[in-house]
């Protein structure tokens, strides 16, 4: 096969993925902020330092190392919890802990720019 259809291929398949990603993250913009507004708790579980520096409006902030030993302090009402993180990593940890404590309604909002 000429490299040029290989290379052709592998840049439609790009575009087809990151065209995917987008309206998956608008999805979940969308579903986040539907919840907030009706009363989720928007997580953000970045260090202090990086919350410091910038965060969502009404976000409460608990490390993602910290969460386990913390997770009383979150409710677990029918509102729901909205994660959040730098770039999607550590807020899919965070989903994973608080689905181990028994959470539920969690949306794994990934990364705050997604907001």
């Amino acid at each position: 096969m000429p490299r040029w259809i290989l290379f052709a291929v592998l840049v439609a398949g790009a575009v087809v993925f990151l065209m995917f990603r987008a309206r998956t993250l608008s999805t979940r913009s969308q579903q986040a902020h539907q919840a907030v507004e009706q009363g989720a708790l928007l997580l953000d579980v970045r260090t202090p330092e990086e919350f410091a520096s910038g965060h969502i409006q009404g976000a409460v902030n608990i490390p993602v190392d910290q969460l386990a030993q913390r997770a009383k302090e979150l409710p677990s009402g029918k509102a729901g919890i909205v994660i959040y993180c730098r770039s999607g990593n550590r807020s899919r940890r965070a989903e994973h802990i608080l689905r181990d404590k028994g959470f539920d309604n969690l949306i794994d909002l990934g990364p705050m720019s997604a907001w």
